[in-house]
């Protein structure tokens, strides 16, 4: 494999991902051990090259010896074309390359949900886009909606199938719930709050997918189902938790989507 010498990497150094992929960069030698910089601690040689803003929302790479500056998907696609040149061609294909522009902007300008991290004062922060995040809230609720509603045929025993929309409703409706409720809480935080919520969401119906694999090989009680999922909205629960407390709301969002979750199982087991 071979080393893009003489370039250098600007990584976000309060986004997990970006550290652990640029990281891998280092380790596997497609870069060299100095081609990684953090853009909040950017190197002066480097500075008046750099549009910081840009570098901010796309990862830049910077040719020391000549200033070009690349920015986003094209930063990778020149490391891993220099130290595989098999895949070379394939960035050169229109069609692949703009479906691969916009899934790096899609999860660029959303990482701060995906993976939080503790926004330090005085820094460049990714500008935000409000197509993204709602692009983002859609698929997460519809993938999560859609395993929940095949989980449910699990949980038979303990409550009533329902429709087959119902799980879409649900999810849904947490959303705006819960957008009502921070809209008067802390407006301020509406778009980073449905994103980390959704994330939460999300990351719980992927832990459900294995139960749903071992039920399609195995018969198993019921009940096992029921405390695997119990156990799955208990980590949900404490992420929930954790992740209010980066964000500096306390513990009223948590509350209120407990309180959310309680009132709908109510009217399911009511009606």
């Amino acid at each position: 494999m071979k080393t893009l010498k003489n370039h250098v990497i600007l990584f976000d150094n309060e986004c997990p991902m970006c550290y652990a992929y640029t990281k891998a960069f280092i380790r596997t030698g497609m870069l060299a051990q100095d081609g990684r910089k953090a853009y909040q601690e950017m190197p002066q040689n480097i500075c008046p090259l750099v549009d910081h803003q840009r570098a901010a929302n796309e990862i830049a790479l910077v040719n020391t010896e000549t200033g070009e500056v690349t920015y986003g998907i094209q930063s990778l696609f020149k490391i891993i074309a220099y130290a595989v040149p098999f895949f070379k061609p394939l960035f050169l294909f229109s069609p692949f390359v703009y479906l691969m522009q916009k899934f790096y902007a899609f999860i660029s300008y959303n990482r701060k949900v995906i993976v939080p991290a503790i926004v330090k004062e005085n820094t460049i922060q990714p500008t935000f886009r409000i197509h993204y995040r709602i692009a983002y809230l859609l698929l997460t609720w519809i993938i999560t909606a859609y395993i929940l509603t095949n989980y449910a045929h699990l949980l038979t025993d303990f409550v009533p199938l329902g429709s087959k929309y119902r799980e879409y409703l649900i999810c849904g409706g947490q959303l705006f719930f819960q957008a009502a409720i921070i809209n008067f809480y802390r407006k301020e935080k509406l778009w980073n709050y449905l994103g980390n919520m959704m994330t939460i969401s999300f990351a719980g119906s992927l832990l459900l997918l294995p139960a749903l694999v071992v039920s399609h090989y195995f018969q198993v009680d019921t009940l096992i189902f029921m405390l695997y999922f119990l156990m799955v909205a208990g980590l949900m629960f404490l992420e929930h938790l954790r992740r209010s407390k980066i964000l500096n709301l306390g513990k009223t969002m948590s509350i209120t989507w407990v309180l959310y979750r309680l009132i709908v199982l109510g009217l399911i087991l009511l009606f």
